[in-house]
């Protein structure tokens, strides 16, 4: 097998820890000695060992003069656990071959010299644009502070998120929706606005076994979710955060008596601003935030510039109707250059539907 193979073997490996391992990075690593794999591992949940020494610990014979393929470079610091390169320099191994640098300002290089200053050969860059594409989250929560932002949404192929009457369930199949619980596991938060919880009463969390919930967070500027909604009710099952504009403490105290966290936030146009909510959930090491709102909020949030990444489930059926909601609104754009722009999509078929997925161009956003 070659290094691309043995690369690629170690990013399956890093999936595994897809939804765990947050506000880390997922991270899979591969152990080969004289054409045998003789150790893989991957970093499985955050706070718990990392790839390097999971693979190294499960060895089936010594890893002396080995060859260590891991998607991202190892880490020379102290953090939960010690730092990668020390046990790497301890095992014996001859050389490392690394998918991308970790832009961790703790690491960013220092780990891959290290690992040379001690006379071991490295070799970097063996896919690094898939190993990067692999922690597009962590790169851009580690850089920024902020969480990376997923726009989601179900719309028809007139483009409509609901008909006349306000009525949403279903519009996209059971695959696309499967697809939906995958990413409430995948990343850390969920947000909505006030309106969803009004209209709808979402229980936000993930319907798959063997997974986790994500940590809910409402958009309430007045603090108007009911007391009795299930957001609230739920509390013990996944953390609730009601992001408001409201100084009103007699408002916040029963929902805080119920086990929610009031975070209370300048206001922007009315709303609660959402650059400073995106700067206070990073604070709180949530790397990632599924938007689920309505139009209002998303629009919102296109505005803000806090969008990293927009996801348009298209069905094929019509609603009509020119009162049926769409997916974005607002006042929208004055004129067609003003339109936000996307980079990089990707179409994926979904059982009838079809997945489009993009990158909003930063360009595109609030400077």
């Amino acid at each position: 097998m070659s290094d691309t193979e043995y690369m690629l073997l170690a990013i399956k490996l890093a999936k595994q820890g897809c939804g765990w391992v947050n506000p880390n990075p997922m991270v899979g690593a591969v152990i080969v000695r004289d054409g045998r794999i003789i150790g893989q591992g991957y970093h499985q949940k955050y706070g718990e060992l990392h790839a390097e020494r999971n693979a190294l610990a499960s060895c089936t014979e010594s890893p002396q003069n080995a060859t260590l393929y891991v998607t991202l470079e190892p880490c020379c610091h102290y953090g939960k656990t010690p730092p990668c390169t020390e046990a790497i320099l301890k095992s014996g191994i001859r050389r490392v071959v690394v998918g991308t640098v970790d832009p961790n300002p703790l690491v960013a290089g220092k780990g891959i010299q290290i690992l040379r200053e001690h006379g071991i050969e490295v070799t970097e860059g063996v896919l690094r644009e898939a190993c990067t594409k692999l922690n597009e989250v962590f790169f851009y929560f580690i850089q920024t502070k902020t969480p990376f932002v997923v726009m989601k949404y179900a719309m028809t192929m007139d483009g409509k998120i609901a008909t006349h009457s306000g009525q949403s369930k279903w519009i996209t199949g059971e695959t696309a929706r499967r697809r939906v619980q995958e990413d409430r596991h995948r990343y850390s938060g969920i947000m909505v606005g006030i309106g969803t919880i009004l209209a709808d009463d979402p229980l936000l969390t993930c319907h798959l076994s063997d997974s986790k919930n994500p940590i809910r967070i409402i958009c309430d500027s007045r603090l108007r979710t009911p007391l009795n909604a299930r957001v609230v009710q739920t509390v013990g099952d996944a953390p609730t955060i009601l992001a408001t504009c409201s100084q009103d403490e007699a408002l916040a105290r029963p929902y805080r008596d119920a086990g929610c966290e009031v975070l209370t936030l300048p206001s922007r146009d009315g709303s609660v601003d959402l650059r400073k909510l995106m700067t206070a959930l990073g604070k709180k090491e949530i790397d990632s935030v599924l938007l689920e709102g309505g139009s209002t909020l998303n629009w919102s949030a296109l505005q803000s510039g806090v969008v990293s990444k927009v996801q348009a489930y298209v069905a094929p059926k019509l609603f009509g109707g020119a009162g049926a909601k769409c997916p974005v609104g607002g006042i929208g754009v004055e004129r067609p250059e003003q339109a936000f722009r996307f980079a990089s999509p990707q179409i994926t078929r979904l059982g009838e539907d079809v997945l489009l997925e993009s990158e909003v161009l930063p360009c595109s956003q609030e400077s």
